[in-house]
């Protein structure tokens, strides 16, 4: 620890870690043999990782107060020395951490006061007794270590006292505030309360979970997604009438039963932000369905908006500024096709997995479970949303699994393996990830989707440096990327107040995604340089892409008699590619008969360009383009399984036929099949109607 502050303070603070990572080493090193040393000693280990982390925090808070103005002499990078500071401060937390949740897993089975597996454990009360317990145990530690010497227990006290102070900061408030559902109190401190009651919350913790007051003088914590600020004067202004009916909100109870509507203006924007933001969600967090943390999916609800976040948006060309030529297409005359273009990210990542996502109640049932992802600058989405499904399975329910490499017929929407392109300029440039369920009530038949948590990976520090390409583990935060400091699951840190050793035991189970940042080889780097400089998608389809923008530029740049033009193009490829990236099972369909049809090119063949591009022209008209619009196609719906059932059955027998008669022709004449009646935008490309305009 650094007691004052020296000449050049970021130097002493460097060795002052470097002398904690010592420390933390050679505890990591007696920790190796934890297994084989008696429980005082694994006492004193323990007691030790509580010191060290301590003593991390301490210099913590130090580093976060350094600057450039604290040194006696210049320091070069001093940013970048900083962030290194800090990153191995968290390191050694994070060491510690892991180290001090072993060795107490090891005592309290040596007391024999709790079973091991619960990591394992999938039932809701099994883990609620297992932490009781936790807890009981620990207060048994801290008797013990109370009577061993004064200083052990002044300096556990201190650390008890730094923690609580810095990870709840309460905010005073007098403000009165509506519920909108009913609440029964879950433990010991809580506030028992029904759907418009008036409530005054005394003060704020950032935990989510809010003291207030009610009528009768009863004092409790409260969850704050229970509640709206009361809109007294406003609603007495608008209508006059009693203050219990001015708070009633329009939604559907639990019992089916409706409110009386207002319609005044004040009141029907407050109706609608409840209405979309918390009525049903606070409906099935009252029935404990869902955590309190979750909320309905700010991403899909970007997608319903419109095209604007979807690939297929932006694959299309963007013109410049003056609207006379093509910004992100130009033509490369020497080597005969479109020219690469360097991003400012061009990057791969792949997601790994996700841990203790909170189990849904059984009043609903999950349809799908996925990660949406985009680029973001922490206040607008700067990129196509691109979605990947996870797989889990019952023996791990809140484990989320992907695939990290998708070949073969295995689809692409399951693919982990994702590129991310963007030329943005913005130093808070990152991506946002939200995790998320669709679902469907079982009682109302009400389908919804909702967020089990969100994080933002900053992709550059404060220096405008690159974040190096390693594997994260991100912790997931609650409520939508625009609220701060809600948990995902708030009932879990308010376990965690007790003691450093119960917010260690706390940190395994908080909601997590892994994800791993990769450099790009050089065919693949060369090739995402010819997609748009703003993209995420999926990398097995990155071939695929590619052949749309080489024909696309053949088409405009190439092959157009008169540039100045803005007819209709012929060119079916065009005309519908885009639509596959809605429908992932048809771009599964491509990319296997592509496949298919790779593996019987000659090496002479494979290296000629324009012959690639007329023999994917062919397999995409033999097999795709006649499915677009087939009738015998069920419409794509996401996330309903019967539905892709059934399409994929009809993509299979397409394809095999199709193969079987050399060709679509036959599929296409049958009298059997059945067809969309013919529009002139199945054969027509407009590309002033389909380019986009710069939003990055």
């Amino acid at each position: 620890m650094l007691s004052k502050r020296p000449r050049d303070p970021l130097r002493a603070l460097q060795r002052c870690n470097r002398e904690l990572k010592q420390q933390v080493d050679g505890l990591l090193s007696e920790g190796q043999s934890a297994a084989a040393l008696d429980a005082n000693k694994k006492r004193d280990i323990y007691q030790r990782c509580i010191q060290l982390k301590h003593a991390i925090d301490e210099n913590k808070n130090t580093l976060q107060k350094l600057s450039k103005a604290d040194e006696s002499a210049p320091v070069g990078n001093y940013n970048q020395r900083k962030a290194e500071e800090h990153s191995l401060l968290d390191t050694l937390t994070h060491q510690l951490q892991e180290l001090a949740v072993v060795v107490s897993r090891d005592i309290v089975t040596e007391t024999g006061t709790h079973t091991e597996g619960s990591e394992d454990d999938n039932s809701a009360e099994e883990e609620e007794e297992e932490e009781e317990k936790e807890e009981d145990e620990e207060e048994d530690e801290e008797d013990e270590e109370e009577e061993d010497s004064e200083e052990s227990s002044e300096e556990e006290k201190g650390t008890e006292e730094d923690t609580q102070e810095n990870e709840s900061p309460k905010q005073a408030v007098h403000e009165e505030y509506v519920a909108v559902g009913d609440f029964a109190a879950q433990q010991v401190g809580d506030l028992t309360f029904k759907k418009g009651e008036i409530l005054l919350v005394v003060t704020k913790k950032p935990d989510g979970w809010w003291a207030a007051r009610n009528a009768k003088g009863d004092e409790g914590l409260v969850p704050r997604t229970y509640l709206e600020p009361y809109m007294k004067e406003i609603d007495q202004e608008s209508s006059g009438e009693g203050s219990e009916e001015a708070v009633e909100v329009v939604d559907e109870t639990v019992d089916g039963a409706s409110v009386k509507q207002r319609t005044d203006s004040h009141w029907s924007a407050i109706q609608k932000a409840v209405s979309e933001q918390i009525s049903t969600v606070g409906v099935l967090t009252t029935m404990g369905a869902v955590p309190a943390g979750f909320r309905p999916s700010s991403l899909s609800q970007l997608l319903e908006e419109g095209n604007h976040f979807r690939a297929s948006y932006f694959l299309q060309p963007e013109l410049t500024p003056s609207q006379l030529a093509f910004r992100d297409l130009m033509w490369d005359a020497e080597a005969g096709t479109i020219k690469s273009r360097t991003s400012r990210v061009s990057l791969a990542l792949t997601l790994w997995s996700c841990k203790m996502i909170p189990l849904p109640g059984t009043s609903i049932q999950v349809l799908s479970r996925h990660v949406r992802l985009c680029l973001f600058d922490g206040n607008k989405v700067l990129s196509n949303i691109h979605t990947v499904r996870a797989t889990w399975q019952p023996k791990k329910s809140k484990t989320w699994t992907f695939s990290p490499q998708v070949t073969g017929i295995l689809p692409c929407l399951l693919d982990g393996d994702c590129f991310v392109r963007s030329n943005s300029s913005s130093p808070d440039l990152g991506i946002l990830f939200e995790l998320g369920i669709s679902y469907i009530r079982n009682s109302t038949g009400e389908r919804g989707e909702l967020s089990c948590g969100w994080v933002f990976l900053k992709l550059f520090d404060a220096s405008g440096i690159p974040i190096p390409t390693k594997t994260y583990e991100l912790f997931l935060s609650g409520g939508t990327p625009y609220e701060k400091g809600v948990e995902v699951d708030p009932t879990i840190s308010r376990r965690a107040y007790g003691s450093v050793f119960h917010q260690l035991l706390t940190i395994r189970r908080q909601p997590q995604l892994l994800v791993k940042l990769r450099t790009l080889s050089r065919k693949s780097r060369h090739m995402l340089s010819l997609l748009p400089e703003t993209l995420v998608g999926s990398m097995c389809c990155v071939h695929l892409l590619v052949f749309y923008r080489q024909i696309l530029g053949d088409v405009l740049l190439r092959d157009r008699v008169n540039l100045q033009s803005a007819d209709l193009i012929s060119n079916p490829v065009l005309a519908t590619f885009p639509k596959l990236l809605e429908q992932p099972d048809i771009m599964d369909a491509l990319r296997s008969s592509w496949a298919e049809k790779e593996s019987t090119l000659k090496r002479s063949e494979k290296r000629d360009q324009e012959f690639l591009k007329a023999a994917f022209t062919l397999v995409y008209h033999n097999s795709v383009y006649p499915l677009i619009h087939s009738k015998l196609l069920p419409p794509f719906r996401w996330a309903e399984e019967e539905t892709e059932a059934t399409r994929w059955k009809v993509i299979a027998n397409f394809l095999k036929q199709s193969q079987e008669e050399e060709g679509a022709l036959h599929a296409l004449l049958s009298p059997e099949g059945a067809h969309e009646p013919f529009d002139l935008s199945e054969q027509t490309y407009d590309f002033l109607g389909e380019i986009r305009n710069n939003v990055t």
